[in-house]
């Protein structure tokens, strides 16, 4: 079993040939109303500039790879997992393969068309993050979203980011109001209207 955290803490990325991970995302949706909660993982590689290297660089369920095939989205989960335990998405990422010159992955996930149909974060619960070793498939580090999300329609779960020549994940878990839009946006992603 992998290294807990807590929001805001951070560990590193250990063992001697961790050099392919797989980032996993797992919730639990419950609309009272019947309707299925999709929510959607995706991955932004950030510069020094705390911009997106590039539009092609935010990896989603409408961009599975980066440019460069070091992010790969391995597919979108529309109706989420319904138990525990169980991963929703998972977004593959190789280490050695990424850019210098990108220093931070997020990944936010969101409700799609959240701010229309009105479901938040509120109606999922045991959310969490976790990375993995993709070669052992043991777990690496671990992030259950406690918090409540009740007014936020995307929420950023976790980041990997570089400390000198290791790569690091921090379990963020900051809630937005205003969907997947307004983080991407935030992080210099041209988004069409």
């Amino acid at each position: 079993m992998g290294v807990s955290l807590t929001k805001g803490g951070d560990a590193p990325l250990a063992g001697p040939h961790l050099s392919k991970v797989l980032v996993a995302l797992g919730w639990r949706s419950l609309d009272v109303t019947g309707r299925d909660v999709d929510l959607d993982a995706s991955a932004l590689m950030v510069g020094r500039s705390g911009r997106v290297l590039s539009d092609e660089h935010f990896v989603f369920y409408n961009n599975l790879k980066s440019p460069d095939t070091s992010v790969e989205h391995k597919g979108d989960n529309r109706v989420g997992a319904g138990a525990a335990e169980q991963d929703c998405e998972t977004i593959l990422i190789d280490l050695a393969a990424v850019p210098p010159r990108c220093v931070r992955i997020l990944f936010p996930v969101s409700i799609y068309d959240g701010e229309r149909t009105g479901q938040t974060f509120g109606q999922v619960r045991d959310a969490y993050i976790r990375v993995v070793d993709e070669a052992t498939a043991d777990e690496v580090v671990r992030y259950d979203l406690t918090e409540d999300y009740a007014k936020d329609s995307a929420v950023i779960f976790g980041e990997l980011f570089r400390q000198g020549d290791q790569w690091r994940f921090r379990a963020v878990g900051d809630g937005y109001s205003q969907g997947l839009r307004a983080i991407a946006v935030g992080y210099g992603v041209n988004v069409s209207s």
